[in-house]
This record gives C-alpha cells, sequence and structure tokens, in this order.
C-alpha cells in the first residue's frame, strides 16, 4: 500500500497515500480549488461540476479495480487533496488507464514526477504489463513529464487534439 512522506522541489511537503472512499468529501473540495484551465487538461472539455456519481464509482472500485494516490498537505479541517493520479484497470487485467491531476499551487515543483512515480510502481507492483493515457495535445508540461517517465507519445488516429501515452511496465531498476 502506497504511504510516504515526501518534500517537494519548493521545499512543501506532502503525504502521499492510496485513496479512500472516505476521501469523497476531500474530492469535491479539491475540485471546487482547481482552476478552469486544470479542469479542461484533466478533463479535455470545460467541466464546471464534479460528477458525483462518476467520481464514487471511481472511488468504489480501488483496490480492486484499480489504483489511487492522492496527496495531502494539513489544512484547517485536516487535509487537503492537492494532487491525485489514478488507474483504472482494463478488462484484460494486464492494462490500465492512467489520470492525473494536481492543483494549479502545486504545479512545477515535481508533484506530478511524485505521483506518476507512485503510480507506475504501484500498477507493475499489481501485475499491469501495460499504461496508457489520453493527453491533450496543449498538455506539454505532461507530455513532457510522460516522455521523462519512458512513455512513448503519439497521435490520436482522427484527434490531433489529443496524444496517447503509453508505457510498457515490468521490473523498474
Amino acid at each position: 500500500m502506497v504511504s510516504f512522506d515526501t518534500t517537494l522541489r519548493d521545499g512543501r511537503a506532502v503525504h502521499v497515500r492510496a485513496v479512500s472512499p472516505a476521501d469523497e468529501a476531500e474530492f469535491l473540495q479539491a475540485f471546487e480549488r482547481l482552476s478552469n484551465e486544470v479542469r479542461y487538461m484533466r478533463f479535455m472539455h470545460a467541466v464546471r461540476e464534479p460528477n458525483l456519481e462518476r467520481l464514487r464509482q471511481v472511488l468504489a472500485s480501488f483496490p480492486e479495480g484499480g489504483i489511487g494516490i492522492v496527496a495531502t498537505v494539513p489544512a484547517a479541517d485536516g487535509i487537503d487533496i492537492v494532487g491525485s493520479a489514478i488507474a483504472v484497470f482494463g478488462n484484460d487485467r494486464t492494462s490500465c488507464e492512467f489520470a492525473t491531476t494536481v492543483a494549479s499551487s502545486f504545479g512545477g515543483v515535481g508533484l506530478a514526477t511524485v505521483l506518476m512515480t507512485a503510480l507506475i510502481d504501484e500498477a507493475t507492483r499489481r501485475g499491469m504489463k501495460e499504461m496508457e493515457g489520453f493527453v491533450l495535445t496543449q498538455n506539454q508540461p505532461m507530455l513532457r513529464l510522460a516522455r521523462r517517465l519512458g512513455f512513448s507519445i503519439e497521435s490520436e488516429p482522427g484527434d490531433a487534439s489529443v496524444r496517447v501515452c503509453r508505457m510498457a511496465l515490468g521490473k523498474r531498476s
């Protein structure tokens, strides 16, 4: 089970751990704090309201149907989620699709790298053979990160606005 503390490049500390169904309220608060640009990059279209039913389905699917990892910081009401990475297992149980979100105030300080590395490691540990994700062409920070992490990046057939990031998983050194 993923659980560790880390210090980001700007000196801020975050706690990284597995998602819990009890995180629903914190996810809803985190959604409200996301900028319109971050929401667009994550959901690939303008999203004004969270999809509560979908959030509950995803949270209920972990850990059997996927992997969920959050980065939290202390807050007046307990904690705030400042980043997340998920991998939803495919029907074949050997591949998964990733998605990640980082709050604007935590962008550019290494949090996405921490989350994606933990996600890749956990997916590998859980027996996944391939990970893929769909990233908007304009989301250059995520595409640069995917390249650095070893993902191949290809155009999505029929949609020039999307890139498909794929990685074969196995023993990581």
